[in-house]
């Protein structure tokens, strides 16, 4: 037993453990999601982080030596993000068709989101920080960080229900839209996008290509509108 506590008291220093830990948490998930017929209830992303942090508790090792390792995956979401312009360009011609449409889209999405996450935690009695914590939950997790820093909240909370945010919409998005019929594959995609960022981008390219190019699209122009639209809601109503 000592043997195996030393063996892991030195892994547990090393980056690549946990970046392994990472990959091999998604891959697994990825497993469970395809044996599961792709069915929205067994995201990939969901499985991976309760798989993750199943193993964090059960090892007692920090976030922030667990950190260490999972950052390279942190930066890659850089340079991904950006490649999402790729497919988007494939879809310029009908992006340029129903620009104002899109944009008309984008200012709803984002205006429900944020009056939404006001209300209901207006309505449970929630402290000023928390409020602002949560406002920004269906925006990109850097920009929506920035956003609740600058207004006052808490980056760290708001990662964290950006996130589940994120994982929820992935989840529940898909079958929503069937429920009330939504079949166009830019709309499904801007609707994902919107609420759910990059989880949900990521769902969208996996049903279509072309929903998934105007789920990246969302993810921007919605990161835009809640930078703006968010302190002005916030100055007007508290």
């Amino acid at each position: 037993m000592q043997t195996y506590e030393d063996i892991w008291t030195y892994l547990n220093t090393s980056p690549l453990t946990h970046l392994t830990l990472t990959l091999l948490a998604y891959q697994a998930g990825s497993w469970i999601y395809k044996k599961g017929g792709m069915h929205p209830l067994l995201n990939p992303v969901m499985i991976a982080v309760i798989f993750v942090v199943s193993g964090l508790y059960f090892t007692g090792t920090s976030y922030a030596d667990y950190f260490e390792g999972a950052q390279f995956v942190h930066f890659l979401l850089g340079p991904a993000t950006v490649a999402l312009a790729i497919p988007l360009y494939l879809q310029y011609e009908q992006v340029k068709k129903s620009a104002f449409a899109i944009l008309i889209s984008i200012v709803a999405g984002s205006l429900t989101a944020i009056i939404t996450a006001l209300t209901i935690g207006y309505l449970l009695d929630g402290s000023k920080i928390t409020l602002l914590s949560v406002a920004p939950k269906s925006v990109t997790t850097p920009v929506a960080m920035g956003i609740s820093e600058q207004l006052g909240g808490l980056p760290s909370l708001t990662a964290i229900l950006v996130i589940l945010t994120g994982i929820c919409g992935a989840m529940l998005g898909p079958i929503c839209l069937n429920l009330i019929r939504v079949t166009d594959k830019p709309a499904r995609g801007l609707a994902m996008g919107t609420a759910s960022h990059g989880i949900g981008t990521a769902r969208a390219f996996q049903v279509n290509k072309t929903a998934g190019a105007f789920a990246g699209l969302a993810i921007g122009l919605n990161a835009l509108a809640t930078a703006i639209l968010l302190p002005l809601i916030w100055n007007w109503f508290f």
